[in-house]
């Protein structure tokens, strides 16, 4: 007679999978707010893996966000509620409205915050000059489309506004410097 058994394996415990934080710069509190509050920096396009990393990081900031507003040009996939830590945020999408690289965030009570979305796919250098330039005071008040635009035409961000060559200054312009955009 043969007797077969199987040898009992501990069980592997569950591993609780932690979201990496946000990469995200904010502006200090200052005199003047501007266009943006700051810069996001997501992983990928899918709202409902990046949107609860980045409300863990503001909530304590802000206070907790209850409403986030986006234009879809860049989502795929729009969840109209994402579950975070403990509360649901809800989740709109507004096309002409929102700049189409740009957040809104809403914290109950507290107030209405705007940040600069760069692309996910961004190399490190140039995310990292958009996140500067969004969180400047001292930068010219551009829009989040023109920021991305700037950078991706190679303009360093923080310059643009340029002073006008006086031979290209135009006839109507007054003695002194004359400013103009540089295109975008």
């Amino acid at each position: 007679m043969t007797a077969t058994f199987e040898a009992t394996l501990p069980r592997p415990a569950p591993v609780a999978v932690v979201a990496p934080p946000a990469r995200l710069v904010l502006k200090t509190d200052g005199p003047s707010r501007g266009l943006l509050d700051g810069a996001w920096w997501p992983r990928s396009r899918d709202l409902l893996r990046e949107l609860p990393a980045l409300t863990d990081a503001l909530d304590p900031v802000w206070g907790r966000i209850t409403r986030i507003a986006v234009n879809p040009e860049h989502w795929p996939v729009i969840p109209r509620k994402v579950p975070v830590n403990g509360h649901v945020v809800k989740v709109g999408w507004f096309t002409p409205e929102i700049d189409p690289h740009k957040l809104l965030l809403l914290s109950y009570g507290t107030g209405r915050w705007d940040l600069l979305v760069i692309p996910p796919e961004t190399g490190a250098e140039s995310a990292g000059r958009l996140m500067a330039a969004a969180s400047d005071y001292d930068a010219p008040p551009l829009t989040a489309s023109a920021l991305i635009a700037a950078d991706r035409a190679g303009h360093a961000v923080s310059t643009a506004v340029r002073p006008v060559d006086p031979d290209e200054a135009p006839r109507w312009a007054s003695s002194g410097p004359v400013t103009e955009r540089a295109p975008s």
